[in-house]
């Protein structure tokens, strides 16, 4: 009997892009909780045209095949500019998808790991991509639960093999879930009522995308000026914010967007939520066109939950309970609209202070996902 053989083999041909993208829709078929990702948003992550930060990093890809057929991929980023600005020599992994097989994952992982020693890297993270923007880790626990849009998707096993090949935790990310509260806590609305009559600032709520998209590239300032301290955060530049605004904007909800600026027209705090349309997205198995878009939008008009996806209040505006008055607006339209649940979207585990406040507002962790490491 012939000994099974794993072959590594690099993306070099617009074919091997293509399995490389697809892979997981052939490997992860009978894992029903599965969700694809959206196949053109895939595209343009892989084309320098179309993302920038391809241009300033190091980037390999590989697929696997056992006995001549596709059983896994992976990718490697090194990311120069941020290196430099950590003092740090770390390498990535990312998009790190194969069958449930030791042999390939050894394959994959140690070729990544061969790559980054060869470029004088000495240590390396992953699952992680150009940014925090990007869908960042390995989910390790909730696998019972639909993945939010944005977010990883992996079978129980993967995890599993990652740590097989010596890889530690570096970072926990988690993800709370919260039955939409009919009032909030006294204290709370005590603080609502004294920010509302607050002549100062002003909410601005929405209900056209029209009113909204003026907002959008401002709003996306304010999270370059605020998230410089999260782990593996890169500020965007102008031209990748207006990329981001437009990607977006088909599934931004209106109305499940709060800002807060000053009277003098300051955006200094904003919170972007939308309705949950993973099961949307599964029918429409990741592409947009012809109908796909169409399926999303359905199911985002009869979902129940909804779904946190960026916030942030400007430095010197935090404390006074911007979060409460932005809270307390989007939840009267949560209520309004029908939502019975929150999904938090992903958070860090050391960011008590927004852990803490979604425990007050009868939040449970649900769902966990890791970023390991591992020294070269």
């Amino acid at each position: 009997m012939v000994a099974p053989v794993v072959i590594i083999k690099e993306v070099i041909s617009k074919k091997d892009l293509r399995d490389f993208i697809y892979l997981p829709k052939y490997i992860y078929i009978s894992y029903k909780n599965w969700v694809p990702p959206v196949y053109d948003d895939e595209r343009k992550f892989h084309n320098p045209k179309h993302n920038k930060m391809i241009a300033g990093c190091d980037v390999i890809r590989v697929l696997a095949y056992k006995n001549g057929d596709l059983a896994g991929r992976i990718m490697g980023i090194i990311h120069h500019g941020y290196n430099q600005q950590h003092n740090e020599r770390t390498a990535r992994f990312f998009q790190f998808d194969c069958i449930d097989d030791k042999e390939v994952s050894y394959a994959l992982i140690h070729f990544i790991e061969d790559w980054a020693k060869a470029k004088g890297m000495t240590n390396i993270i992953g699952p992680f991509g150009f940014s925090d923007k990007d869908p960042q880790g390995a989910q390790i626990e909730g696998f019972e639960y639909l993945p939010v849009i944005v977010t990883p998707t992996n079978p129980p096993y993967l995890p599993k093999l990652i740590e097989a090949e010596g890889y530690v935790k570096n970072e926990d990310c988690v993800s709370y879930k919260l039955p939409v509260p009919q009032k909030l806590p006294e204290v709370y609305e005590g603080i609502y009522t004294r920010l509302a009559a607050n002549k100062k600032i002003e909410l601005v709520e929405f209900t056209t995308k029209r009113q909204m998209k003026p907002y959008i590239v401002p709003v996306l300032r304010l999270v370059n000026e605020t998230y410089t301290s999260l782990f593996g955060f890169v500020p965007m530049s102008e031209a990748e914010m207006k990329k981001l605004a437009a990607q977006y904007m088909f599934v931004l909800d209106p109305e499940c967007i709060k800002v807060v600026q000053t009277a003098q027209k300051e955006i200094i705090a904003f919170i972007v939520a939308m309705p949950d349309m993973s099961r949307g997205l599964q029918k429409a198995k990741g592409k947009i066109l012809p109908f796909g878009f169409i399926y999303m939008l359905r199911d985002a008009k009869k979902a129940t939950q909804l779904n946190l996806m960026l916030g942030a209040i400007k430095h010197r505006y935090r404390g006074i309970g911007l979060n409460v008055l932005m809270a307390k607006a989007l939840i009267q339209t949560a209520l309004r609209r029908g939502f019975t649940l929150i999904d938090s979207h992903l958070i860090l585990e050391n960011n008590t202070r927004m852990c803490a406040e979604l425990a007050n507002l009868g939040g449970k962790i649900y769902k966990r996902y890791r970023i390991y490491k591992k020294d070269l």
